[in-house]
């Protein structure tokens, strides 16, 4: 077992001791913690989902702003909890960033090859190509640059670490403001077109429980994550990219797909994009701003948002040619995410040394 000098660890050292002396295996405890808990955040987002598109309607949004806003928002609670949960609770900053960058990876790949392989013909736009997916390469960017800045002019920072501070993080979200005036005047521009009865009251009473159940369930998860580090003596950054990342992007598929399936095409692939934004602009500064100054691993952070660039190139270059992604390129999208997958766990044991400091 992996120890370290902080209070979080001690408690997990304790937990996975009493685990062992009942004589109850600590795998098993933490597969099946991560099993239930994705199965509590899979309920709250089917929650989530309907009160949302309720409300939307009601408030007369546009489709385009109900699944880059409204919907990508509600379906990246679980990453934005895990950020606060695994900071505030469990001291690991850490593993909530790996969560978040594993889980842009899987969105922009995973996601769309799902929809596009359940659905007749998963269409894309012009306005999605332009706006949306060229906005959510800015937020890239911007969150590199950020990283950055942390480690180049805040002062601790070095080329090995970054020093991300709350005054550096305004950057972030000051972006994601724009983002959201840019959608703001679409709804002013918009003519409502559909609009539908319903006790408001009661849709946002539903919206909070179901928020509250997947704030449980990403705690449960982050848990059984921080266990298997434990028990494979690994960094838990690796085990954010991986496991954490894809059991909070499933409200995103279960989202994307039965979007995809209706013939929303428009609101699959715009909620992929909206959730990856408010991810990276969001999320991360709302860890930084609860932990204070952190340290982010920049030898770790730089190969991975080079990844997530490639990756987002692919799904931009796909999505605009023929206005449509292909089954074909879907299977192109799934072994880019095995590639992915195969990478992490090489860098994890040492066998590849292309990410230096995982």
């Amino acid at each position: 077992m992996r120890v370290e000098h902080d209070w979080t660890t001690g408690i997990r050292t304790l937990e996975t001791d009493a685990l062992q002396n009942t004589g109850v295996n600590p795998l098993f405890v933490a597969t099946a913690l991560v099993i239930v808990s994705t199965g509590v955040i899979w309920k709250g987002s089917e929650v989530l989902e309907a009160s949302a598109e309720r409300l939307s309607k009601h408030y007369g949004l546009p489709v385009a702003v109900h699944g880059a806003v409204v919907v990508a928002v509600g379906s990246s609670f679980p990453e934005l909890s895990t950020v606060v949960i695994s900071t505030l609770l469990h001291g690991e900053f850490s593993l909530g960033v790996g969560a978040i960058v594993g889980s842009a990876v899987f969105n922009l790949l995973v996601i769309p090859a799902f929809s596009a392989l359940s659905s007749e013909r998963l269409e894309s736009t012009r306005d999605l190509v332009h706006k949306d997916a060229q906005f959510y390469i800015i937020s890239v960017l911007v969150l590199f640059a950020t990283f950055a800045l942390g480690a180049t002019y805040v002062p601790g920072g070095t080329n090995q670490a970054a020093v991300l501070t709350p005054a550096l993080v305004v950057f972030p979200l000051l972006t994601y403001g724009i983002y959201v005036f840019l959608h703001y005047q679409d709804v002013r521009e918009h003519t409502q077109s559909e609009d539908i009865a319903i006790k408001s009251a009661h849709e946002w009473g539903r919206l909070v429980v179901s928020l509250a159940l997947i704030a449980i369930g990403v705690e449960g998860i982050v848990r059984g994550a921080l266990e298997f580090g434990a028990v494979f003596d690994t960094p838990p950054a690796f085990w954010g990219i991986t496991v954490i990342a894809i059991a909070t992007s499933l409200p995103d598929t279960f989202v994307s797909v039965r979007a995809a399936r209706q013939g929303s095409s428009v609101t699959s692939l715009t909620n992929v994009l909206g959730s990856n934004t408010f991810n990276l602009l969001v999320a991360i500064p709302v860890g930084v701003l609860i932990a204070g100054a952190t340290t982010v691993n920049f030898l770790v952070a730089v190969p991975l948002l080079g990844f997530l660039g490639i990756a987002t190139l692919v799904f931009i270059v796909s999505a605009r040619t023929d206005l449509k992604i292909s089954n074909s390129e879907a299977y192109v999208f799934l072994a880019l995410y095995a590639v992915f997958l195969i990478w992490m766990g090489l860098e994890t044991a040492g066998i590849s040394q292309t990410v230096r400091g995982l």
